[in-house]
């Protein structure tokens, strides 16, 4: 059977910038084509027949112009106004090209309730759009003053009976208003017109405004949008997939990025139907190859965060076991947790900063997990490297964070280091045994990016989102984990955090080492002088009023600063060290039981305690 490749396209409402902008950004993420949102032609220089002309020179197609508004009305005079006001919109359509306009249901006081009325205005103005060579697609908005569900919208296409009316079927709209998407198999095909897809969180707030702040991509929020496809495609509807997300935060990011997540989602969305729909031709990347591990976590330092970091990771118990052939990296080790200090960056400008750049994760099949990011339109990272050294695979994620595929093993990437002599053996180090998990704050404008990324770019599993209150303002959290817990990413991000008024830690980021009994590496650490956090006694005194706990563990706690959290599952012991550079900390964790959490309840305890020592520090620095 031949397969007629889906077309892919994206409202311009979900891009920020100009029109020019929205068009060059959905070409060069590869879109078929586009939905005109009136506003933003209204907003542009080029005439209608100048935006076709760039549309053409960029291979897009204009699907839809939308959208129309309250067309229907009680008032004659009204009702009358409306369809010249149409008539003007079909001069436009004319114009660019394109034969669908989005007609929304009425929100206006005046608008018909009586079915059958209703029925013969969309009549009336699918005659004149048919007597032009073009089409109405009827959508049901949510918050329609009388049709405000599909099935509403559907009675009233229905009834009117032109063959230039149909559908337009809005995933937002139909699933915030918990409609059962089974029901489109009694639409006939030929009135399917058209499809917008939008994936959203489940909030308890007005629909309108769940819309028009808080819709997101496919695969980004709550909705079953696999569900929701397989029911429109099962129903006969061939036309393009559109996107039409309103989301704050995307309206104000990099258009071009923002169009590349949006493919991305897209292209998340088909994987899920490939299979199901051979005959449509749907993406299909390479499955995701297991992930079964970390290999390492690289920092990236300078001349005067190297040493200080050099130090830490000493005093952690790791020791300075590889020197790379041709680069300024240093591997340090410490049971199966392996960490590279990068000194080949140099920022003059912020001397003494460190950051994690880098992650090795163990793939069974590295070359198919680049393949797979590459389908998936992940950037994949230039490298250089000598004739003797691994041939390694780097993908970038949103923030920036390089992810490389790797396999540890003779043959693999640590030949490319040559040994210090320094031994690593039984009953060296602190007990730390690897890496648990990597703490990485997300920029504003890519947290929902980023959960997408990992999760359909790496085949990983998303958490649900959490909230907590932190000192600064809110803080949003999301787990990104395998299967069997071997590679753990707690993203965050500060909500709307804006100016620097104190020396907090804005954009953390940390890498949390296992062990199987944090007491006895803390002991360990203050022996090497390790540096640690302190935390308050108030903490402590609580932990005893809140939970069971004996009372050695207890004065442990106490003594080595140590933070708690337990559930039902289990419970989670760890401490931290200060902040190295602006951003950069390091945890030492102990999970007992089946605890499957990352202890977010002490973030702002962390916080709080983490600028306390940055001021100190800061002080000493000023009477130094």
């Amino acid at each position: 059977m031949t397969s007629t490749p889906v077309r892919r396209s994206i409202a311009t409402v979900c891009l920020s910038g100009t029109l020019e902008d929205k068009l060059a950004a959905a070409a060069g993420a590869g879109f078929d084509g586009i939905e005109v949102f009136e506003p933003d032609l209204l907003a542009s220089p080029w005439s209608p027949a100048e935006v076709a002309l760039r549309c053409a020179d960029l291979g897009l197609s204009i699907d839809l112009y939308q959208p129309f508004r309250d067309l229907d009305s009680t008032d004659p005079d009204r009702f009358a106004r409306n369809l010249r006001r149409a008539e003007r919109k079909f001069d436009v359509m004319a114009a660019l090209g394109t034969s669908t306009i989005l007609v929304c249901s009425s929100v206006a006081p005046d608008a018909v309730a009586d079915p059958d009325h209703l029925a013969e205005q969309l009549a009336a103005a699918a005659d004149r759009a048919a007597a032009r060579g073009l089409q109405l697609a009827y959508e049901a908005l949510a918050w329609g003053r009388h049709v405000s569900t599909w099935d509403r919208s559907w009675d009233a296409v229905r009834r009117a009976d032109h063959p230039a009316l149909g559908l337009c079927l809005d995933s937002f709209h139909v699933l915030s208003r918990q409609s059962d998407p089974a029901g489109f198999a009694a639409v006939p095909a030929e009135k399917l017109f058209f499809l917008q897809l939008a994936d959203a969180p489940q909030l308890q707030m007005d629909v309108l405004q769940w819309s028009r702040h808080h819709r997101l991509f496919p695969g980004q929020g709550a909705f079953d949008l696999p569900g929701f496809l397989a029911a429109v495609l099962d129903a006969g509807y061939s036309g393009p997939l559109s996107l039409e997300v309103f989301n704050d935060v995307f309206r104000q990011a990099d258009p071009g990025r923002t169009a590349v997540d949006a493919m991305r989602s897209l292209l998340w969305l088909e994987e899920q139907l490939a299979g199901r729909r051979p005959d449509l031709g749907l993406a299909a990347p390479p499955p995701a190859p297991r992930l079964t591990g970390y290999s390492f976590a690289e920092l990236a330092v300078d001349g005067v965060s190297g040493p200080q970091v050099g130090a830490l990771l000493a005093g952690l118990g790791f020791s300075h076991t590889g020197q790379h052939r041709s680069k300024p990296v240093q591997l340090w080790e410490q049971g199966e947790a392996r960490v590279l200090v990068n000194a080949s960056v140099v920022r003059p400008a912020a001397a003494g900063t460190a950051e994690v750049t880098a992650l090795g994760l163990e793939s069974e099949d590295p070359t198919r997990s680049a393949h797979r990011a590459t389908a998936l339109l992940a950037p994949v990272l230039p490298r250089t490297r000598g004739s003797a050294e691994a041939e390694l695979s780097a993908v970038a994620a949103p923030d920036g964070t390089q992810v490389f595929f790797t396999r540890t093993g003779p043959e693999g990437w640590p030949a490319d280091f040559l040994p210090t002599g320094t031994a690593t053996g039984p009953g060296a180090g602190a007990g730390i045994t690897g890496v648990d998990h990597v703490g990485l704050t997300q920029p504003f404008d890519s947290f929902d990016e980023a959960g997408l990324f990992y999760r359909e770019v790496l085949g990983l599993r998303t958490g649900a989102v959490t909230e907590i209150p932190a000192p600064y303002g809110l803080v949003r959290n999301r787990a990104v984990t395998n299967p069997e817990r071997t590679v753990r990413l707690a993203l965050s991000v500060s909500l709307l955090r804006r100016g620097g008024w104190s020396p907090g830690v804005p954009a953390p980021q940390y890498v949390a080492f296992a062990t199987a009994d944090v007491v006895a590496t803390a002991r360990a650490l203050r022996a090497a002088g390790a540096p640690l956090l302190p935390i308050p006694a108030n903490y402590h005194d609580d932990l005893d009023a809140r939970f069971d706990l004996d009372p050695r563990l207890l004065a442990d706690m106490r003594e080595h600063g140590l933070l708690y959290d337990e559930d039902e599952q289990g419970a989670y012991l760890h401490l931290c060290t200060p902040v190295l550079g602006d951003r950069v900390y390091v945890e030492v964790v102990q999970r007992i039981g089946d605890y499957d959490a990352y202890g977010a309840v002490d973030a702002p305890v962390r916080m709080a305690a983490h600028r306390r020592a940055r001021l100190a520090a800061a002080a000493a620095a000023d009477a130094g």
